[in-house]
């Protein structure tokens, strides 16, 4: 399917959905402002208290600019591509890094090199969540948060069993036996692509080479084989649904798992769900003689469309510059992309944020050209029926790899 009829598609299916947008025309200065549209998905009520006061605070900096916030609560890619098609779509948005490569190739964002002054301090970003938003030598947004994956260990049980927190892949799968016990596994394991693709790596192996999958490779292969091991023959390590839990850091919390890799998010989350458990956090333990993790990234773009892109920079310009940044992750919910304000709040000090900051500059993050979300859901398919034992980690990932080419072929 050629890209152009794959939107035609996409338009035909929801194209209902237009009418929830907002023509340029319909943005009339009532009160002599430029109204402006920024589009993102919802998030909790601290969360979108906090964006509110950000946006307050904009608009104060900003008297002439008002900042219409459109809250996108389901289907998000799918209803802003046929809002931007349909030319409805919003000034400003939201854009994950895992769809920025496929986003990016089609057009519609601005690029946003030209709007950039020395006082905006690009080279306070985090590397490589800038790199995510960047093609070509141009810029199409700018990351306003992230979170790497950390090493959350219960310190009550790795004390019980007289485990130090593991610094090496190989301490990791030792403890992990140690540590499996009395209906607990020593390790959780969320089996899924965006948790484990820099343990896919790490023995020289691609993902995706050339726009293609290639994960059926014996380097990819031999890089998760330990992950089988801990589960299949060790019977160290479990996943969540094995003891009723539905994500990790719910197995963690019930006290099921003693050890799992997560993110900044699951601190809140353990503080509001499992206030009673005692934890640290530590780097990802060191995997072929090298510091890995993965990082999740989402960036304020532009629209090429807009017609207030000065208004639009403004706003992008405020909630990724420093203090609209401050504002937005004080409360620690998201991790500040830039490392002044990461220091300025003390999360790089923080005991249990610190070691995601620190695997902030050398982290993977979750993206790899305009196929992956392709791929990886052929992916996640065979390989969870690989590591519940019923194929073997080889040929499942030859069966996902071969089907997800055959997809993206279709739709180059």
């Amino acid at each position: 399917m050629k890209k152009s009829y794959k939107w035609v598609v996409l338009i035909t299916l929801i194209s209902s959905l237009l009418l929830a947008g907002c023509s340029p025309d319909q943005r009339a200065k009532e009160d002599g402002k430029t109204e402006i549209v920024l589009s993102g998905w919802g998030g909790t009520p601290t969360e979108a208290k906090l964006l509110s006061q950000t946006l307050e605070d904009f608009e104060k900096i900003h008297p002439d600019i008002k900042v219409k916030h459109d809250v996108i609560a389901d289907q998000y890619m799918d209803i802003l591509k046929t809002r931007l098609i349909g030319g409805t779509g919003p000034d400003v948005f939201y854009l994950d890094a895992f769809e920025a490569p496929a986003l990016i190739e089609t057009g519609v964002l601005e690029p946003l090199d030209k709007y950039v002054n020395d006082e905006f301090d690009v080279a306070d970003f985090e590397k490589p969540m800038l790199q995510a938003f960047q093609q070509k030598g141009k810029t199409y947004g700018f990351p306003k948060d992230y979170s790497t994956l950390s090493l959350f260990y219960n310190e009550k049980m790795l004390k019980e069993a007289g485990v130090e927190v593991p610094k090496t892949w190989d301490e990791l799968q030792e403890a992990a036996k140690k540590l499996t016990k009395d209906g607990v596994y020593g390790f959780g394991v969320t089996p899924e692509l965006a948790r484990l693709y820099f343990l896919a790596e790490s023995r020289g192996g691609q993902v995706m080479t050339g726009n293609k999958a290639s994960f059926a490779s014996k380097e990819v292969t031999d890089g998760l084989q330990s992950i089988f091991d801990m589960r299949l023959k060790e019977k160290s390590a479990g996943q969540p649904n094995e003891v009723g839990a539905d994500s990790g850091i719910e197995m963690f919390g019930q006290g099921k798992a003693a050890m799992v890799f997560e993110g900044n998010w699951a601190i809140p989350y353990l503080r509001d769900t499992f206030p009673d458990v005692s934890y640290g956090t530590a780097e990802v333990p060191i995997v072929e003689g090298k510091k890995r993790t993965m990082a999740f990234t989402v960036a304020y773009v532009m629209n090429k469309d807009s017609e207030h892109k000065e208004a639009a920079w403004k706003l992008i310009e405020y909630l990724t510059g420093k203090e609209g940044m401050k504002t937005w992750t004080s409360k620690g919910y998201a991790l500040p992309t830039r490392k002044s304000v990461a220091k300025e709040l003390g999360f790089e000090s923080d005991p249990l944020r610190g070691s995601l900051v620190k695997g902030a500059s050398y982290a993977t993050v979750w993206q790899d050209g305009p196929y992956l979300p392709i791929a990886v859901t052929n992916f996640n398919n065979q390989f969870l029926s690989a590591y519940l034992g019923e194929q073997p980690l080889q040929k499942a990932l030859e069966k996902a790899q071969k089907q997800a080419n055959k997809e993206i072929t279709i739709n180059e």
